[in-house]
């Protein structure tokens, strides 16, 4: 029992930090503010669809004369697309590649809640769900105030090969 307390103080240390909290559904997710670059309502934003590629990515946005290819969050995690409100944003977030560059990506969002200050004691490994169910994305369950907060790392809501399709459409 003692080893796997000091395994999940290891683990969440070095998760402990800030987190830009959002809703999709409802869920709520985390992602650390070192990645994030921007909240954008979605208001009148055009974004502009680009052939060939995967469901989840809605198309592209012009941000200051910078492509920004843009992803459904809802579409990624399976979840049913819903109806935009004057709560949606897009996060814009800088997530690495395999090649060593980092991508600019909008990810589509319910809605923007906070930013969260996470203890490392507050957060939980992912529960196992078994080999059919894909959690390499989640780094930890973070229990703040009576919230649990999924907490994400963005870089691997997506795979090499995605963003690579991804970065394509830029």
């Amino acid at each position: 029992m003692a080893k796997d307390i000091g395994k999940k103080s290891k683990i969440s240390s070095g998760l402990e930090g800030k987190y830009l909290t959002f809703a999709l559904g409802k869920e709520i997710y985390g992602i650390t503010i070192l990645k994030v670059r921007e909240i954008i309502g979605i208001g009148n934003l055009e974004i502009i669809a680009v052939p060939s590629m995967p469901d989840y990515a809605n198309g592209v946005i012009n941000l200051r004369d910078k492509v920004i290819p843009v992803i459904s969050l809802r579409r990624r995690f399976a979840m049913a697309e819903a109806e935009y409100t004057d709560r949606t944003c897009i996060v814009v977030v800088e997530i690495a590649t395999d090649k060593g560059l980092d991508l600019l990506m909008g990810v589509v969002v319910d809605s923007v809640s906070e930013v969260l200050n996470v203890a490392g004691e507050e957060i939980e490994p992912p529960p196992e769900f078994g080999v059919s169910v894909h959690t390499a994305f989640i780094l930890g369950m973070a229990k703040v105030r009576g919230t649990v907060n999924i907490l994400l790392d963005i870089d691997r809501v997506l795979t090499a090969e995605e963003i690579d399709l991804i970065a394509e459409a830029v």
